[in-house]
């Protein structure tokens, strides 16, 4: 089954025909919230708004271990993280669509693995190509399917949040490789590697990272609203060619 992971802007999918919300609990607290599940174009879909459905939960708050296992425990198997990242590389200016390739982990704190209790031995998993290469071809498949353009590849860099970065910060991320940054990638991506999910991701660039572009002086919030909404709804219509492929 397919699970949709739906971040900043995507608190809902508007062509999910939905048959049921199910409260899960998990060995790890609480998800976000109620699965909703559904069906796009027949397929059966299950989807989950990371930040709670009212966008109330922070990303350094997100219970990522218990979003990541209720939706294993709904037997999903394929997972579509819909992610808002700033653009950092020239060329992903704000409404931008990208299938990342790569990650970098910039994040703290956070309850990042499935593997902590004292009853289980250590447990490694690999995480040279942090998401599903399987599930990145679908995407970029049903994006062409779609009519939309999509960048094939990128760096994301997963930083602490909830406050944007400074651009010394932006800097040094470039630096380091990162093509856009973002604040939910990590832990999500290895906790789903850990239960043995195929994993990619989405990333729509909402606004240029902090020093570049539009952003040179600062970022503009009240613009990334109206950016958001409309690179959502050609988000949504990937993931119609999605379903549709695999129904």
């Amino acid at each position: 089954m397919l699970a949709i992971i739906g971040g900043s802007g995507l608190t809902e999918l508007a062509n999910l025909e939905v048959t049921r919300r199910l409260v899960v609990r998990t060995p790890y607290g609480e998800p976000s919230g109620a699965l909703t599940c559904g069906r796009i174009q027949g397929r059966e879909v299950v989807f989950l708004a990371r930040h709670g459905y009212g966008h109330t939960i922070p990303p350094h708050e997100v219970n990522y271990r218990a979003n990541i296992w209720a939706l294993h425990a709904q037997q999903a198997t394929d997972v579509v993280s819909v992610a808002s990242v700033g653009g950092i590389r020239a060329g992903l200016g704000p409404g931008t669509l990208a299938v990342p390739e790569q990650i970098i982990d910039y994040t703290h704190g956070r309850s990042a693995t499935f593997f902590s209790r004292t009853d289980h031995s250590v447990t490694h998993v690999d995480f040279t190509y942090p998401y599903c290469e399987a599930m990145r071809q679908r995407l970029l498949k049903a994006a062409q399917a779609a009519g939309e353009a999509i960048v094939a590849g990128g760096t994301y860099a997963a930083t602490q949040g909830p406050r944007l970065e400074t651009a010394a910060e932006i800097n040094r991320l470039e630096r380091d490789g990162a093509d856009m940054v973002g604040m939910t990638g990590m832990p999500e991506a290895a906790l789903a590697r850990e239960i043995g999910l195929c994993y990619a991701a989405i990333a729509v660039v909402v606004n240029h990272a902090a020093g570049r572009g539009d952003s040179v002086r600062g970022v503009r919030l009240d613009d990334i609203g109206a950016i958001s909404q409309s690179a959502m709804a050609r988000v949504r219509g990937i993931l119609d060619r999605l379903a549709a492929d695999q129904a």
